[in-house]
């Protein structure tokens, strides 16, 4: 244990700890998200909002986690800093993000989420959120140049030696999470409708059975299970493929649905059990919720403006973060029903949203609940199934994979060089590696990473994953073979790129 006060730089600590700010809070390995480590990154929070006026000493902060092993651990070290700090931790428990997100900002208070959303349990992350919503990258800038004290409360390895500062759990933030769509959505509106809860691992696994039951759905579990399980809706692994279609084949199913780990992203599928892209659900709930102004990132497929549904589809970089400040924007520009929702699936809300005679009131942080109930309630006023629903969209196809266990650093230099700044020699460079297959190219746009348009108005897009060391590859065409081809394609040449 150290034996006096310990001042540090965050910046220097997140370069020696390879603990950084990503595309959804700072993530890194379990084993080096320590106690002294994430104690430093909620002074550094609280530090800042109290310096702002956004929260002030005595003040409750609402704090909850997701079920990877790590996260009790992670959750007390950041009760530490509360306590340490001169506020007062308030346990939310196990909940999803945008439950203790909206519970808090209800409220006016800060809220810190432990969770590592999607990857696997050998990681973990922290979500901050101010008492308006997300910390933003700017914010993040300043929190990476601050400055914190640490007390002599850790060991050499860097966990706590100190007496635990979590308190027992409330269920507060869960029951109003629950709540808030009940009173939504017309009572008894899901009666007839059969549903499958795939749950496994995610904290919103008991959430989603008790909302679609509390709408007057039959409600089947499905998969549930002791140890974490890393579901990414953005890459579905083939087992949660085979798992859904197999479900569907023996249940009598209207769809079936699911979450990521903390419960900010959702899956849906249709009768058959095929699971939707994240930025099709988006787009139908979008259109569910009568949206004027829609955000997504440039990753999403092209069907929010092709559909011309909306009045306004704006596109920004890959993370809530870019999405949030976007829809900021079109609020202050007077959009009346602002929205936003990434090719992963999350949903965002910017304004409060009116319908049948009820309000939603604003949760500008992604949420996995919304879509799979709107999906639902769109699909009935239509008298269709779901796979019915999705040919009413503009028929684009979207497919993604990735290249785990590669390094950020390469993928930065590899894709650099296809976009030096060079107009003739970056379209060459594209044209030796993916011109033989894709043809010309007629658009070229590295607002994230790099989004390359062919003449036939296939795309593939490349990006370094902001969460974790992996190369990921975004493909966009007119049918589902098409593109499911593509990325096989893509990824067997990227495999050349380790």
């Amino acid at each position: 244990m150290n034996a006096v006060n310990e001042t540090i730089l965050i910046a220097d600590l997140m370069e020696k700890s390879g603990v950084k700010f990503g595309t959804s809070g700072a993530r890194g390995l379990a084993t080096d998200m320590t106690d002294r480590v994430c104690y430093a990154y909620t002074i550094a929070f609280l530090s800042y909002l109290e310096a702002k006026g956004e929260i002030h000493c005595g003040d409750a902060v609402a704090i909850a986690g997701d079920f990877r092993p790590s996260s009790p651990r992670i959750m007390n070290a950041v009760a530490m800093a509360v306590v340490d700090g001169g506020f007062t931790p308030l346990n939310c428990g196990f909940i999803p993000t945008p439950a203790v997100a909206c519970y808090a900002m209800t409220r006016g208070l800060a809220s810190v989420m432990v969770t590592g959303s999607h990857i696997p349990d050998d990681r973990n992350g922290i979500k901050f959120y101010k008492p308006a919503g997300e910390v933003l990258k700017s914010d993040e800038e300043v929190l990476s140049r601050s400055t914190v004290t640490l007390p002599p409360s850790f060991d050499a390895e860097g966990f706590s030696v100190a007496a635990p500062a979590l308190p027992p759990a409330l269920d507060t933030a869960e029951k109003e999470y629950i709540q808030r769509y009940l009173d939504f959505f017309p009572a008894d509106c899901l009666k007839g409708r059969r549903v499958g809860v795939y749950q496994h691992s995610s904290v919103d696994r008991d959430i989603m059975v008790a909302v679609f039951e509390g709408l007057g759905a039959q409600v089947t579990p499905l998969g549930r299970s002791l140890t974490f399980i890393p579901v990414d809706t953005e890459a579905i692994r083939p087992e949660d493929v085979a798992l859904a279609a197999e479900w569907a084949a023996g249940g009598d199913f209207d769809c079936i649905i699911s979450a990521d780990g903390d419960g900010d992203r959702p899956l849906i599928s249709d009768e058959h059990g095929n699971w939707l892209r994240g930025d099709v659900a988006g787009v139908l709930c979008a259109r569910y919720l009568a949206a004027t102004h829609v955000v997504t990132p440039v990753s999403s497929n092209s069907a929010a403006e092709k559909c011309d549904w909306f009045e306004h589809v704006a596109r920004t970089r890959i993370g809530s973060p870019y999405v949030i400040a976007a829809m900021d924007d079109a609020v202050a520009e007077g959009g009346k029903k602002v929205v936003g929702y990434e090719a992963n699936g999350g949903f965002l809300i910017a304004t409060h949203i009116e319908l049948n005679g009820r309000t939603l009131a604003a949760l500008p942080t992604r949420d996995a609940v919304i879509v799979p109930l709107a999906i639902l309630m769109l699909a009935a006023e239509s008298n269709l199934t779901v796979s019915g629903l999705l040919t009413t969209l503009p028929q684009r196809f979207t497919c993604s994979d990735r290249l785990k266990a590669f390094p950020t650093e390469i993928s930065q230099a590899r894709i650099a060089g296809l976009n030096s700044g060079d107009e003739v020699a970056d379209r060459e460079a594209i044209a030796a590696l993916l011109g033989n297959i894709f043809g010309e190219v007629v658009a070229v746009n590295d607002t994230d990473g790099l989004r390359i348009t062919f003449a036939s108005q296939e795309v593939v897009h490349l990006r370094p994953s902001g969460n974790a060391p992996e190369l990921r590859c975004y493909n966009e065409a007119a049918s589902e073979e098409r593109v499911v081809e593509m990325n096989r394609t893509c990824m067997e040449i990227l495999e050349g790129w380790r």
